[in-house]
């Protein structure tokens, strides 16, 4: 079993930053991608950034130049870094990661229960 605990939600100003974490626990032998999306009220989830094991990041129109994503592969942990908050980033933040339990199992996909991030204008 695996599972995913997200931190460093909360209240911000505009213009300030937050960093929210998200670590794995449990039968996560091997970690092919992480990712963070958002949902805001009455929108669809979208993807906010993504990293590979390789190292190569993606991140959405919205949030590149302001936001980084880095991962700690010892600590299974995926962190987003979040500078310049607008209003607009105010949703609840999910991370998701894509691996293996095993040697041979399929890739299964996980995903937190979400960090409310709130961006006060």
């Amino acid at each position: 079993q695996v599972q995913l605990v997200e931190s460093g939600g909360g209240l911000v100003q505009a213009g300030g930053s937050l960093r929210l974490s998200c670590a794995a626990s449990g039968s996560t032998f091997s970690i092919i991608y992480m990712g963070w999306y958002r949902q805001a009220p009455g929108k669809q989830r979208e993807l906010v950034a993504d990293i590979t094991r390789g190292g190569s990041t993606n991140y959405g129109d919205s949030v590149k130049g302001r936001f980084t994503i880095s991962r700690d592969n010892a600590k299974n942990t995926v962190y987003l870094q979040m500078n310049s908050l607008k209003p607009e980033d105010t949703a609840v933040y999910y991370c998701n990661f894509n691996l293996r339990t095993g040697t041979m199992r399929p890739v299964d996909v996980y995903w937190g229960r979400g960090t409310q991030v709130t961006v006060s204008s």
